[in-house]
């Protein structure tokens, strides 16, 4: 199975024929308020996250010797990519965690608070040569190759984390949009993620544009998260 069916599958709304119908529904009715709203979300959500993952990757990697650099990038970015891919083939099972929505509200949350640290802040990295829009970053590169391939790791497996959560909270009511946006998610980290870095680099309000839609889509998803009442907290009491 390629990437694109098992992404397809993974939302199991049936077969290839189902799915395309979801797509079709959702998009023929894109100008809805809903609909468009829920598709911006998502889009923005997949930009900034996909432009910031390879911003993060960069910075952490920039005090480094050339070689071990390009290495630690190039593995960076590589498992952001099977990230995004691993953790949108779990997306349904992650849908029906009860209370996981609520918690994927909070991470955003943080990726919002961390958005702002770094807009704010100023660490003096001069970034990676490789990655353009990294030296503002806010963050401090690490000081090792172990160092920074450990910090990277983390941050893919959260940003990668987020970055589905995120989709799927977003567009939880229209799912040819949530798959449309998990797909979209690992092409523009696959392809375009320096591209994207270089754009957050030079244009700073899109980068502040993001934060709102991304406190925007916490907030909701906290909401829902809470009063959900077969996936909500509230149903464990």
């Amino acid at each position: 199975m390629t990437i694109l069916g098992a992404l397809v599958a993974s939302a199991s709304l049936g077969g290839p024929a189902e799915i395309w119908q979801h797509i079709a529904s959702d998009f023929a009715n894109i100008t809805e308020p809903a609909a468009l709203a829920a598709f911006g979300q998502v889009l923005m959500i997949d930009l900034l996250l996909a432009g910031d993952n390879a911003i993060v990757v960069g910075a952490l990697a920039a005090g480094l010797p050339a070689a071990d650099r390009k290495k630690v990038i190039l593995i960076g970015i590589g498992a952001a990519l099977f990230l995004r891919i691993a953790f949108a083939l779990m997306v349904t099972w992650l849908l029906g965690v009860v209370g996981l929505i609520f918690a994927g509200g909070l991470l955003l949350l943080w990726v919002a608070w961390k958005f702002w640290r770094e807009l704010r802040e100023d660490s003096g990295n001069v970034g990676s040569p490789e990655i353009e829009g990294d030296e503002h970053s806010g963050l401090k590169s690490a000081k090792s190759f172990a160092g920074a391939a450990w910090a990277v790791a983390v941050a893919d497996v959260s940003m990668s984390l987020d970055n589905v959560l995120g989709v799927a909270g977003a567009a939880r009511e229209h799912p040819g949009i949530l798959i449309v946006g998990l797909l979209l998610s690992v092409a523009l980290m696959g392809l375009a993620a320096n591209a994207l870095a270089r754009v957050i680099g030079r244009y700073r309000w899109i980068a502040y544009l993001g934060l709102v839609v991304i406190l925007y889509v916490a907030c909701k998803m906290i909401y829902e998260g809470w009063i959900d009442p077969q996936l909500g907290i509230v149903s464990l009491f």
